[in-house]
Parts: structure tokens; sequence; C-alpha cells
């Protein structure tokens, strides 16, 4: 299993898997006293964490459903991305897409964070491509059902 250096500046837990077969691991929000999110309005919430994630890995910073469904709180450029090279404050970035204020307690989950492998590709440029079935159709071409 890799491991992941990482420094905790906030007065709360690592980040931490809720259950055994959980993917996404919860993270807190940094704050000494409540952060009120109104309706629309974006916000940076500290999470006091930094990262040395080993190469060919990525961070994917994603929203919690239940602040999703009950409150309109996501992750407005979700997934985000934490690349292995970034060393600063990891901060997640919400919005409220509800439409009444939302008051974020101090230590409260605001987000999910999920380990990828990645790989590096080349473009190859090419004047034709190889055909498919499905060919140039997008955006609800292979049907319904």
């Amino acid at each position: 299993m890799e491991k992941v250096k990482v420094i905790n500046r906030s007065g709360n837990p690592l980040p931490a898997y809720e259950t055994s077969q959980a993917v996404g691991l919860d993270v807190r929000a940094d704050t000494r006293e409540p952060m009120t999110i109104g309706p629309l309005e974006r916000v940076m919430v500290p999470t006091g964490l930094y990262f040395q994630i080993p190469e060919g890995y990525e961070i994917q910073v994603r929203p919690r459903s239940g602040l999703a469904a009950k409150h309109g709180i996501t992750v407005i450029n979700s997934p985000g991305t934490i690349d292995p090279d970034y060393r600063g404050e990891l901060k997640v970035l919400l919005v409220n897409l509800s439409n009444e204020p939302f008051e974020m307690q101090p230590g409260e989950r605001v987000a999910q964070l999920v380990f990828a492998r990645y790989q590096r590709l080349e473009w190859e440029e090419a004047v034709v491509l190889d055909e498919t079935r499905r060919g140039e159709g997008g955006f609800g071409s292979t049907g319904v059902k």
C-alpha cells in the first residue's frame, strides 16, 4: 500500500474512511468559528492539510452526497484535482446551490478525497481517426435504455 506524507496544521483528525469499503476519505473544515455560505456563494474552505502525493497518483476532491442532497452544498470544480507536485494547503472550493444560507461548523466534513492513479500520455497528430460504431454521435446518441 502506498503511503502519503501529510502535514496536519488543523485541530481535526486526518481524513478517514468512514466505513470498511468506503472509497473516499472525509476531509474537515479548518475554521475557528462557523462560516455561513449564502445562496449561490462560493467559498474556499481551509483544511490545514498539506500533502506529498506519490508520483503517478492524484487526489480528487469530491462533494459529500449528504451535504449536496440536504443543503445544496457541493464542490464547484468537482472533481478538483490535487497534483503530486503541489505542496500548498488543501482548500475546498464549495458553492451553495440552494436558496437558503448554510452555516458550516468548525471541523465539519465538507468533502471527500479519492486517490487515483494516472498515466501521462503524448499527443500523436493525425489526419484521420479510426472509425467506430458510435462515430461522431454524442450527448444522448446511444439512447436512454
